[in-house]
């Protein structure tokens, strides 16, 4: 087992992922705090942005809604609800505009048919189911010395992380959907359209993050519960 008088020495494996974690979001934050002080020059909100996008494809079945929860927006395929924060709602700002744009961008991936979006979709039940049971099982696993209940432990929990790693190519797709319809609709304007890649890259690098985490987090289990047999 690696441990070292005491210490578990793959305990710096997460350590690694808080810092990595830590990091992505400060510079997320930052670049939240940069752009959203930065107003469009056509004053066109969040909200404006995403009517523009849904209005002009004929995606009348998708609705949007406010939620008070600040750079908490998302779209929900099951209830084809796009949820807004106040702020990408109602300010001018370039992060408003982008923000908002993202959340449509996952819109015109659902409305098409993209692939690593129904692949998010199908694993989110598996997903949920495994990250409940992923600890208890290894823990059970630990108590009654059993090593097949640590491999599906593991298992479970490997779960998410394939989750993530799909969500990668659906969010930076998202992305780069958003800031084509900005820049074709003229709805941003030459270096506003820098401002909103800039400002999409740092929050799709939160995603990037998340997933190393994970995927440290994996290995560290790995590490002490893959085959305890041959200690």
């Amino acid at each position: 087992m690696p441990y070292y008088y005491g210490f578990d020495r793959t305990y710096i494996l997460v350590l690694i992922g808080i810092v990595i974690s830590m990091l992505a979001q400060a510079n997320v934050q930052k670049a939240f705090a940069k752009y959203s002080k930065i107003e469009t020059k056509k004053q066109i909100t969040g909200r404006q942005a995403a009517d523009y996008i849904i209005d002009t494809r004929g995606y009348n079945d998708i609705k949007i809604k406010q939620i008070n929860n600040a750079m908490g927006d998302y779209f929900n395929p099951a209830t084809k609800e796009v949820a807004l924060s106040p702020e990408s709602m109602k300010d001018t700002s370039i992060a408003s505009v982008a923000v908002a744009a993202h959340e449509l961008g996952h819109v015109i991936q659902y409305k098409e048919g993209y692939m690593p979006l129904q692949i998010k979709s199908w694993l989110v039940p598996a997903v949920n189911f495994g990250s409940k049971l992923s600890f208890p099982v290894i823990f059970l696993g630990m108590i009654l010395s059993k090593q097949n209940l640590l491999n599906i432990g593991l298992v479970l929990f490997a779960l998410t992380l394939v989750f993530q790693i799909v969500t990668l190519p659906v969010e930076f797709n998202a992305s780069a959907r958003a800031l084509q319809v900005l820049e074709e609709s003229g709805m941003l304007i030459g270096e506003e359209n820098a401002h909103a890649k800039a400002m999409l890259k740092a929050a799709a690098y939160t995603y990037v993050a998340a997933t190393l985490t994970t995927a440290l987090q994996f290995l560290r289990l790995f590490l002490l519960f893959g085959n305890r047999n041959r200690d």
